[in-house]
């Protein structure tokens, strides 16, 4: 059990992406001092939308440039801190060509190297993992109902290498607590988040999802595929409440419930009507299964995943980090009108 003080500097990794611009917004409007690190503080455009957090808010703001796979980098910035939320991860729904230098490398060795950082400066006490469901499951084939005792066991560099970082990522950063005493480890494990965005540079793999529903892309039809979803601001909430909350422990599933992809087009054509060529029907999975390589996945993921029924169970998070859950519709609206406003779906 650790009691924060708020009146000291908040750490956040990986500030300017889609979870952590959130994250810094609630911290900021709590009036804390956050010091956020980003890949590179000369590229205005993927910061600017925290610089106007911060001259809008009561809280103060620091940037500082830190390299995921540079060893040493984050301990400038975690001097003083008695909190550290690390964020920075990729979340992408294609690994291109090399997974490993896209999701493990940066997901595994960032993860030891701000760990190191906490190991080497004295004053952190609790440390906020942004993990994954990822980390739970690989495949929705794999189960029917997860909690967090849970782990993934099947997916592996080739099949499913994003989940699979998620995975070996929590894995060494839950083996590197229990090697000292000093701090606390507690994870997040949200499912797939939407909900808007603060920037619309993010690269988040949900963003990119919602986009197809109104450039035409799923106007043919949607696979059969159902998730566990998550409002990216009740992602953030959680996060605070799990640094602020001394009781707070262990690993916590986020999850506002389980929708199909069809289910999305719907709630967005009853909001939007028919402005858009939001998808009206299911495709077959043998259909989804032959074009697997067309579409950016692969066959062994259709296989495993298309046509499954999962539930997500949220007790503990409810419990321990005291949550309240925004409607999925709310979320799947808020998104899509976020894309809208910021051009990244052309208005109609």
């Amino acid at each position: 059990m650790q009691a924060i003080d708020k009146s000291k500097p908040v750490m956040v990794t990986g500030g300017s992406g889609y979870i952590a611009g959130w994250i810094v917004k609630y911290l900021l409007e709590e009036g804390v001092t956050v010091r956020a690190t980003v890949r590179d503080t000369g590229l205005p455009e993927k910061v600017a939308h925290l610089n106007r957090l911060a001259e809008s808010l009561p809280g103060k703001l620091r940037l500082f440039a830190a390299d995921l796979l540079n060893p040493g980098a984050f301990e400038q910035a975690m001097q003083g801190c008695e909190l550290v939320m690390h964020t920075a991860s990729p979340f992408l729904l294609k690994g291109g060509k090399d997974p490993r230098s896209t999701f493990i490398r940066p997901a595994l060795e960032g993860t030891r190297n701000v760990l190191a950082a906490v190991n080497a400066v004295s004053t952190v006490k609790r440390v906020v993992l942004t993990s994954s469901a990822a980390a739970i499951y690989g495949d929705l084939a794999d189960g029917d109902a997860f909690t967090e005792e849970h782990w993934n066991t099947t997916s592996s560099e080739t099949h499913q290498p994003y989940n699979y970082s998620k995975a070996i990522a929590e894995k060494e950063a839950w083996k590197i607590n229990r090697s000292q005493d000093r701090w606390d480890l507690i994870t997040i494990n949200p499912t797939m988040v939407f909900g808007p965005a603060l920037t619309k540079t993010t690269a988040s793999g949900s963003v990119a999802l919602m986009k197809q529903f109104g450039d035409g892309t799923a106007r043919f039809g949607v696979p059969d595929f159902a998730m566990g979803m998550v409002d990216v601001r009740d992602v953030a909430r959680a996060h605070i409440q799990a640094g602020f909350t001394p009781e707070a422990s262990g690993r916590h599933i986020l999850s506002a419930g389980e929708f199909q992809l069809l289910e999305i087009g719907r709630i967005l054509k009853e909001h939007f009507g028919d402005r858009y060529p939001f998808p009206k029907k299911t495709a077959p999975k043998f259909l989804v299964y032959l074009l697997a390589p067309l579409l950016g996945t692969t066959r062994a993921f259709v296989k495993k995943n298309v046509g499954y029924r999962a539930r997500f169970d949220n007790t503990y998070s409810i419990k321990d980090l005291n949550l309240t859950y925004r409607p999925l519709k709310e979320t799947v609206i808020d998104h899509f009108q976020q894309l809208i406003d910021d051009g990244l779906v052309p208005k109609k």
